[in-house]
């Protein structure tokens, strides 16, 4: 199975992943509103699932954080943060939440594309999530070969998928994901 690349460029746009919202960078006020969002979408259990485990005690990057907002309201969210695979750097992306009312009305595609689209410019090589296959391969997104990398507790492995930002990127991250070491210097955009 080769590894999955994909341009997460303006080209990959459409119209349905633009049209009603409108995306621009989280700011700290933004706080409260995201963590009710995250509440109402994906509950008060998702700080035990694995993808957290990876988030806990982790700086997300700031500048890769979006929101959609629609008539002023904040809808959606999408995050970024760093990790280790073996000997690799690489992002995990999520949460990604969409308030329910306007879902399958393409904000969840827009925030991935552009939040990607940051990514790349910012130089990094590979982002990786756990979701749902269908979904997130709107946006580029593969399953890992089996066995290549894991996460910290209990995951599907079948729902550990990859996008790569440059080609190459997968050959590599093998290994377990895990939080990056802290580093005194300053990494890809913060």
């Amino acid at each position: 199975m080769s590894a999955h690349h994909v341009d997460p460029g303006p080209t990959r746009m459409t119209a349905a992943a633009s049209a009603p919202f409108t995306y621009r960078p989280e700011r700290p006020e933004d706080g409260p509103a995201i963590d009710a969002l995250l509440d109402r979408v994906l509950g008060p259990g998702r700080h035990a699932l694995a993808a957290y485990r990876l988030r806990e005690d982790n700086a997300q990057l700031s500048g890769l954080a979006l929101v959609g907002e629609r008539e002023g309201r904040l809808v959606g969210t999408v995050r970024f943060w760093p990790v280790a695979i073996g000997e690799a750097a690489a992002l995990l992306l999520g949460p990604l939440a969409i308030d329910p009312p306007v879902r399958h009305m393409g904000c969840g595609l827009g925030l991935m594309l552009r939040g990607l689209a940051g990514a790349r410019a910012a130089g990094h090589r590979l982002v990786i999530l756990v979701g749902d296959p269908p979904y997130y391969a709107r946006a580029g997104f593969a399953p890992v070969p089996p066995g290549r990398i894991t996460l910290p507790g209990p995951v599907d492995p079948r729902r550990i998928l990859h996008v790569e930002l440059e080609p190459g990127a997968l050959a590599d991250a093998r290994g377990m994901a895990r939080r990056p070491p802290r580093s005194s210097g300053p990494g890809p955009s913060a």
